[in-house]
């Protein structure tokens, strides 16, 4: 087992906004770049919008942005999370990312629980999210934090999309 890297600076998770649309699509290239190859064109193209894509996620779901503050530096997007209620009381999570170099260091968890807890706020009770198989690290960050396979498994531009689901709120 590698030891666990330091946590990241001071962080704050806010709304992001027109300003974060490059800072967003570049956090999502740099993560997902090492699974290019594993990815069918379209479905990488899906995962990483660009930055027209970028702005439609912004108007159609709530994108949040993990930010590490300094006093000596302007803050940077070291992460983002995408939400939204797709059902009476359910939420769906999408395009959860974290730049490479600040993976294992508590951003993806931050970022995941304001999710959670902003959904909860809005009457979610269950919380969805897909993913696919290449990302075996990301999916075993999902299960460590309560989410379960649902069975529910839908072709994602030429390749299977995984449904996962936890319970959240009272």
């Amino acid at each position: 087992m590698t030891a666990r890297r330091p946590p990241a600076g001071p962080i704050r998770v806010r709304t992001a906004g027109d300003a974060d649309i490059e800072p967003v699509r570049a956090c999502l290239a740099a993560a997902f770049e090492p699974y290019r190859a594993t990815y069918t064109p379209g479905a990488f193209l899906d995962t990483v919008p660009d930055d027209d894509g970028v702005a439609r996620r912004l108007r159609e779901m709530t994108v949040l942005v993990a930010e590490e503050t300094t006093e000596d530096a302007a803050p940077r997007c070291l992460g983002t999370i995408s939400h939204q209620v797709s059902g009476p009381g359910v939420g769906h999570l999408r395009g959860m990312a974290v730049l490479p170099q600040f993976q294992g260091r508590g951003v993806a968890e931050r970022l995941l629980a304001a999710a959670e807890t902003e959904l909860a706020a809005r009457g979610c009770r269950r919380v969805t999210l897909d993913t696919t198989r290449p990302l075996e690290r990301a999916i075993r960050f999902y299960e460590r934090l309560g989410y379960r396979p649902t069975g529910v498994v839908t072709d994602f531009h030429g390749m299977p999309l995984h449904e996962y689901a936890k319970a959240i709120g009272g």
